[in-house]
């Protein structure tokens, strides 16, 4: 794990503290933030460091699959079940079971883990018999549960199961000073990986780059160095170099910080100056509602209960950009 800043410092050692346990772990933050890499690492300090690491991305797999890729199912089941399967809980038995974007899963697959992480007890789809397994369960996602819980998207019962020991990954535009360490590292890797030499970065680079957003965090890092190494292996990467995004950063607003606005004389009508927003977020981005929800600086959960609130609907802007809906 690469980084020297307060807050990492700080997230690893209560994850080294966590791992002593066998407690559930909740790991909240942005997407590309590194958060399967930090399961990794507090399975390699738990006691169930020599069982399996089983990861299942929950949003991945269609909602009629991730049952099945769950507890597993009989041959027969359904439609296309030629042969047993066992799922991801049994092969996880003894040792961890990573569930990214948990917030992804429907309320009765839901309702069927929340029984497990009880009991320990599941069944295989279309089988009679229990099985039990032992498994330490660490969920993450990007998502804000506490919002969907209110919005009847996901059972309040299986947050409360899940939220023993949460913990909030920083996004990398609140790492700064791990930039550095994180590019050369990164780069040292992959140029191992593709049997190149190395690429570095020039200081003047460096500074571009320390100011930069990274919306995409780690991973959006991570593609860059690749990027940059494939195109000029052994080099000293200069600033005409880098991508136009890079390029413009010195000259463009940050994105990331709050605009002035002025209150007219007169004053406003807020929903009325709310509502306009939200329309407008939506057809910049034509109708893609997770990228409307970052035009505003909201997560998707609290951009969706505002679109429901004022009766806003995606799809009339998709149409409006001839998106297919």
């Amino acid at each position: 794990m690469i980084g020297n800043s307060k807050s990492f410092k700080e997230l690893l050692n209560s994850l080294q503290m966590a791992a002593a346990t066998d407690a559930s772990v909740l790991l909240l933050g942005e997407s590309g933030t590194g958060k399967e890499l930090l399961a990794h690492f507090l399975h390699r300090h738990s006691r169930r460091k020599s069982q399996p690491f089983v990861a299942i991305n929950c949003a991945a797999l269609p909602e009629g699959l991730i049952e099945s890729a769950l507890f597993g199912h009989r041959k027969g089941a359904f439609t296309g079940a030629i042969e047993n399967h066992q799922g991801h809980i049994q092969q996880a038995d003894g040792g961890t079971l990573f569930l990214d974007e948990v917030a992804e899963m429907s309320l009765p697959v839901q309702a069927r883990l929340l029984r497990f992480l009880e009991s320990g007890e599941f069944q295989p789809v279309g089988e009679s018999a229990v099985q039990q397994a032992d498994i330490r369960l660490v969920a993450a996602t990007h998502a804000d549960l506490a919002m969907r819980v209110k919005a009847g998207r996901f059972r309040a019962d299986l947050y409360y199961r899940l939220n023993v020991l949460p913990f909030t990954v920083p996004p990398l535009r609140d790492r700064k000073g791990d930039i550095p360490l994180l590019l050369n590292g990164l780069t040292r890797q992959l140029a191992q990986q593709h049997g190149l030499e190395a690429c570095c970065y020039s200081p003047s680079v460096l500074h571009r780059l320390e100011d930069y957003a990274w919306p995409g965090n780690i991973r959006e890092l991570r593609n860059f160095c690749e990027r940059m190494l494939v195109l000029h292996a052994g080099e000293e990467i200069q600033s005409h170099q880098l991508p136009a995004e890079f390029c413009a950063t010195s000259h463009a607003p940050d994105p990331l910080q709050p605009q002035s606005f002025r209150l007219p004389q007169n004053g406003i009508r807020l929903d009325e100056l709310e509502k306009d927003l939200l329309q407008q977020a939506l057809l910049q981005s034509a109708g893609n509602q997770s990228k409307a929800a970052r035009l505003l600086g909201l997560t998707r959960d609290a951009f969706l209960y505002r679109l429901k609130k004022y009766a806003i609907s995606g799809s009339d802007f998709r149409k409006q950009a001839g998106v297919a809906i």
